[in-house]
């Protein structure tokens, strides 16, 4: 059966469906030889594609969860050959970070090569919960969670509302504990949202993506996802 050719890139672990429209209107792709750069175009996976010369195949789908540890770029490759998350599994399949998390920042982070459930799972429109311990500089004001609870406006973007709870101040050193539950993914979002109202970010991991946690997990740790915990992922994209 033939289809896009954006979706058959996606479905092989190429890249998301968007990124794989902008490598066919790249000229990177060939289909029996001959160069494609229409979107509309359709082939199947009897037929031969490449991709910068390289032959694709469709590929079982695989999903992991990763303890991210700090000092690990959340990328394939690296132009200035930092680590990054894909070293730490050894996955035979071509695997790639759902969404980012900063070199400094730890916590969960999702790999996959199934670009559609990547897109249910970074897509806004989903709202699948992202929660965070963070700690920053300051003692955070009950009017600032009040603003973060509304939906912030931070640097000409408007956040959707997030979750503060469990704070904790350490007056001495002057510095907040608390978590906070987001359903976006913006680059830098808390860092920028915090900076916004004047704190700094000393410290922050991510705790909680959808239902999927870091129980049974230290720093370097990954796990395959279950069946029933991607079903599960889905479900909550479909219906919240």
């Amino acid at each position: 059966m033939k289809e896009r050719l954006q979706k058959i890139l996606q479905k092989a672990g190429i890249a998301s469906r968007r990124k794989s429209e902008d490598i066919i209107a790249e000229g990177r792709v060939t289909v029996n030889g001959e160069t494609v750069t229409e979107m509309g175009s359709k082939a199947s996976f009897s037929d031969e594609i490449r991709v910068d010369g390289k032959l694709i195949e469709r590929e079982d789908k695989r999903y992991f969860v990763l303890y991210k540890p700090e000092g690990y770029i959340s990328a394939v490759t690296d132009q200035f050959n930092r680590k990054t998350v894909t070293d730490l599994i050894p996955a035979e399949e071509q695997i790639f970070p759902i969404g980012r998390l900063d070199y400094d920042t730890s916590g969960l982070i999702l790999l996959t090569n199934d670009g559609e459930f990547a897109q249910h799972m970074l897509h806004p429109k989903y709202k699948i919960e992202k929660e965070y311990y963070v700690r920053i500089k300051g003692l955070l004001r009950k009017d600032s969670s009040i603003k973060l609870a509304k939906g912030l406006r931070y640097n000409d973007i408007q956040a959707m509302p997030a979750k503060v709870f469990n704070v904790e101040y350490d007056d001495k050193k002057e510095t907040t504990f608390l978590h906070i539950v987001i359903t976006e993914g913006k680059n830098h979002q808390i860092k920028d949202m915090f900076a916004s109202l004047g704190h700094e970010v000393i410290k922050l991991k991510r705790l909680r993506f959808g239902h999927i946690t870091l129980d049974g997990l230290n720093k370097g740790d990954y796990r395959i996802l279950k069946p029933h915990e991607v079903k599960t992922m889905y479900h909550l994209a479909k219906n919240g």
